[in-house]
């Protein structure tokens, strides 16, 4: 079983991938959005690439869980995208995880420039890793 986890945004998808037992999200790279059909090419190399046998896509709720135009952006990419792979695609709440991952990274004394380098792929991981550890939890 390998997941890949995305962190969906206007500008750039961050992925991250599951190991292959589903315990640990490794960060992959960030795609820099350019058209929706050169998206999906990236992303469905990277599926074949790594085996991946479902997709994990975060969605940024409000903080009251209610759904905002970027929840709905999301959504629309979902749909989007489970029209193009023939494997589960899920839905994942991922509220604060690029705050939560640039925090890390603050606290790490990584530099801004570097920051914005890897804060999609980390966000993606951490989302995923969240995702990963709440199956676990269900299984004990």
């Amino acid at each position: 079983m390998r997941i890949i986890g995305l962190d969906v945004g206007k500008k750039t998808i961050g992925i991250a991938v599951s190991d292959e037992s589903g315990l640990t999200a490794q960060p992959v790279t960030t795609i820099r959005r350019t058209s929706q059909a050169k998206d999906f090419e990236e992303l469905l190399r990277i599926i074949g690439e790594y085996s991946v046998t479902s997709v994990l896509v975060g969605l940024p709720y409000n903080m009251n869980g209610t759904e905002s135009p970027q929840t709905q952006f999301v959504l629309k990419f979902v749909e989007a995208l489970k029209a193009k792979v023939n494997i589960p695609v899920i839905t994942w709440d991922e509220r604060l995880s690029t705050m939560a991952v640039t925090r890390v990274l603050i606290d790490g004394d990584i530099s801004r420039s570097r920051r914005k380098e890897v804060v999609d792929k980390m966000a993606a991981s951490y989302i995923l890793q969240g995702y990963l550890d709440s199956l676990r939890m269900k299984k004990d």
